[in-house]
């Protein structure tokens, strides 16, 4: 689900109801000074897609739209996921966080740091839909497929246009068929519903060209992704790098 319109969408999530309640709670110097600066200090930007706390307070799981992202470098994530946990008898708190692409990777992280699935799904109705069966499938398998393919590179393009995402992953088993995978989710020109797609490519060199001329506009159907018995689904969960990127275009 690309860059929804929170002042548009189905349902408006104001500041005032949003909050991480750490505003009592201490964390060391160095923690601290990065929860402030990867998360805190985009707060007023944040919609909230997702949330579940633990009965005891002492985790929450968030799946939050960054409205800042948009004028921030071109092709960034607007996705973040961030996961609180809370040692009350000790007023402290310890956070992580991942900027992802695509809803489901960040439902996927948070799942594979002890979120339940079925408390993670999205519970606030903001920006497009899911247009088929062909996507909302795919996003199942994202979310729920554990950290068989690395996020290697990702472009989130917010033009009206042409708002496209594109993510290729690199699968962490060697043997696994169709190594290098490409994410495409495009949203309709109306803005109301979206589609997600994948291809499969036998070499890293093919997955950036494609993303290159995807870019360009010139780019031809997806290849299948090559079928096996075992085959692994992607998830992209985890953010291990590959090399540079193909060149961006906005």
């Amino acid at each position: 689900m690309s860059s929804p319109d929170p002042s548009s969408g189905h349902q408006r999530i104001t500041q005032d109801e949003f909050d991480f309640h750490v505003d009592d709670l201490d964390a060391d110097a160095e923690k601290y000074r990065d929860f402030v600066l990867h998360v805190a200090a985009n707060q007023d930007s944040f919609v909230p897609l997702a949330e579940h706390h633990t009965p005891d307070g002492a985790h929450s799981y968030y799946v939050l739209f960054d409205r800042s992202a948009t004028y921030g470098h071109p092709g960034d994530p607007h996705y973040l996921a961030v996961h609180l946990r809370r040692d009350r008898q000790r007023s402290t708190f310890d956070f992580e966080h991942a900027p992802l692409p695509l809803v489901p990777m960040a439902q996927s992280w948070l799942i594979h740091r002890g979120c339940p699935s079925e408390a993670i799904a999205l519970t606030h109705e903001v920006g497009p839909r899911a247009a088929d069966d062909a996507t909302r499938a795919l996003e199942r398998r994202l979310m729920g497929d554990g950290n068989r393919f690395a996020m290697g590179y990702s472009y989130t393009r917010d033009d009206p246009d042409d708002m496209v995402t594109l993510v290729v992953l690199r699968a962490l088993d060697e043997q696994a068929p169709s190594p290098f995978r490409v994410l495409v989710e495009e949203v309709a020109a109306d803005g109301d519903t979206y589609t997600l797609r994948e291809g499969g490519f036998p070499r890293l060199v093919d997955a950036w060209q494609w993303c290159t001329e995807r870019h360009s506009g010139t780019a031809a159907p997806l290849p299948p992704v090559r079928p096996a018995a075992t085959a692994a689904s992607p998830t992209g969960t985890s953010t291990a790098p590959i090399s540079r990127p193909p060149s961006r275009r906005r």
